[in-house]
């Protein structure tokens, strides 16, 4: 690992660790206040509909700090096994395990001990028994190869400085026929150096985001297929401004147009025959 991954991993586990704590606090996560009209930034805000937060606890939905909803896109059956990549504090795996139901199971996966520790004490709250929170890396995922049906993902990949590595475990560890069904955001054109550089813009979710061109040529690569991207978001100026006020020192002028948050969808082919 270079010295580079390593600072942004450090960096995204402070950051995450500290939105973490804000919650076991009793405050909500800034730019994670789920439903409320609130939330300081418009990548985060208002992703989850008042029934599907009814139905968790107050934290879950407090701590959550996705891009999108997977799993209203992912169409999980009865019975899956799902695996949340940087689970945070569990809101998509807490959706998931009620999808799938009592036959099905859900994971969530984390490197974050305070997320870890939070999204415990959640599952303890939901009343829910067919979920498991595992702490790892999303670059070795630590379960077996062909052990899910379906991975879901909230606003995590384009944190990872190791994109393909990311894609290609997450291909191990699909069953045959299994889905990748993911929120994260996706730059359009090109993305100015000092954006690329800059970590805080990365661990705000922006400076790391493929192009859907190349997320595409990732997954492909890594073995997937039937590859798409369904634009959810899309951010205009006045959405670059409150990104702004989140993440300080951020130039408004470089993030206006180049961002918008996207389900990203694909499938491990079954073998040939």
């Amino acid at each position: 690992m270079t010295d580079e991954a390593r600072s942004l991993k450090a960096l995204v586990r402070d950051r995450y660790a500290q939105a973490a704590r804000q919650v076991a606090g009793g405050r909500a996560s800034c730019c994670g206040s789920g439903v409320s009209a609130a939330c300081c930034d418009p990548i985060t805000s208002n992703l989850y509909t008042a029934a599907e937060a009814g139905t968790l606890p107050a934290a879950a939905v407090q701590a959550s700090l996705g891009c999108g909803n997977p799993t209203a896109l992912a169409d999980l059956r009865p019975g899956e096994v799902v695996l949340d990549l940087g689970s945070g504090g569990g809101i998509d795996v807490l959706l998931s395990a009620r999808r799938v139901g009592p036959t099905g199971k859900a994971y969530g996966l984390d490197m974050t001990d305070e997320m870890l520790a939070l999204a415990q004490a959640n599952l303890r709250a939901s009343g829910l028994t067919n979920v498991e929170f595992l702490k790892g890396d999303i670059e070795a995922i630590p379960l077996p190869d062909a052990s899910v049906d379906v991975i879901v993902s909230n606003c995590v990949i384009n944190l990872a400085a190791d994109k393909d590595r990311v894609l290609r475990e997450a291909w191990r560890v699909l069953r045959p026929g299994g889905r990748f069904a993911v929120a994260d955001v996706v730059a359009r054109g090109e993305i100015p150096a000092a954006v690329r550089r800059d970590l805080e813009l990365w661990a705000g979710c922006v400076a790391g985001a493929l192009t859907d061109r190349e997320y595409e040529a990732k997954l492909a690569a890594a073995g997937f297929t039937g590859v798409g991207i369904e634009v959810t978001r899309a951010y205009g100026a006045g959405d670059a401004e409150a990104f702004r006020s989140a993440v300080p020192g951020a130039d408004a002028g470089a993030v206006a147009g180049r961002f918008v948050s996207a389900f990203v969808r694909a499938t491990k082919p079954l073998p040939s025959s």
